[in-house]
């Protein structure tokens, strides 16, 4: 049987480290890349390289490295991301500028140079993990989201050029889930958010899951969409 290597970035924690679980379990072979590798994720077994993705100018001979030690690759799965908030009006451009080049152009290089090997062998998959503040907002995420509704751009165009050679494009957004990147919306702010999903806020699993599936057979002819797993909050 064909071993299917997902190139998997920031799955050490939080909804990476639930992406991993979910994809060793359905039985792919999963690289992870990241700055530090956790004792979550050592504990999995899966292969690791670290790497700083706002080392854009690397990112060719990372993916270079990963096919030669593990073979072509299946699928990619953009999902590291710097979570910094405040307000527009008061960060840092050099905070802006890092918000860019991790969430955005790192994840666009990195999918340059991964889908090639996906293009010789006519099929992929690529995932790139958004949000829902790319279509609804929040308040002191305004560069965070602009990068998140960038990459859902990417990949509706994305989709259009690979498609034809048997490589798709999505994204997932998750809603907000109580991890590390959540971890500061504490008293009324995340009652507030609780109170717009009648589902209740998402799990990490919850959208690991919805990963899966569009990196799995059954979402061979789904390209050019965003999957929300919200709870239902922006319903």
């Amino acid at each position: 049987m064909d071993i299917r290597t997902v190139l998997l970035t920031g799955p050490g924690r939080g909804l990476g480290l639930a992406i991993t679980h979910r994809l060793l379990k359905d039985g792919f072979r999963v690289v992870g890349v990241s700055r530090s590798l956790t004792d979550d994720y050592a504990e999995t077994g899966a292969a690791f390289l670290p790497f700083d993705l706002s080392n854009v100018a690397e990112i060719p001979s990372l993916v270079k490295r990963i096919t030669a030690e593990h073979g072509p690759l299946y699928g990619l799965v953009n999902n590291a991301a710097l979570g910094n908030g405040g307000l527009l009006a008061t960060m840092h451009t050099s905070e802006i500028r890092a918000l860019l080049s991790v969430n955005l152009e790192a994840a666009m290089v990195l999918t340059k140079y991964a889908c090639r090997s996906m293009l010789v062998r006519g099929t992929g998959r690529i995932v790139n993990i958004s949000s829902i503040t790319a279509q609804t907002g929040f308040s002191g995420l305004a560069a965070y989201a602009a990068t998140k509704a960038g990459l859902e751009g990417f990949s509706r165009s994305l989709s259009r050029e690979l498609g034809k050679a048997g490589v798709t494009v999505n994204c997932v957004a998750p809603g907000y889930m109580e991890t590390d990147m959540t971890a500061d919306l504490q008293g009324q702010k995340l009652e507030s958010i609780r109170r717009r999903a009648p589902l209740g806020l998402a799990r990490v699993d919850d959208a690991a899951a919805a990963v899966a599936w569009l990196l799995s057979e059954d979402a061979v002819r789904v390209t050019g969409t965003v999957l929300t797993v919200d709870g239902g909050s922006t319903a």
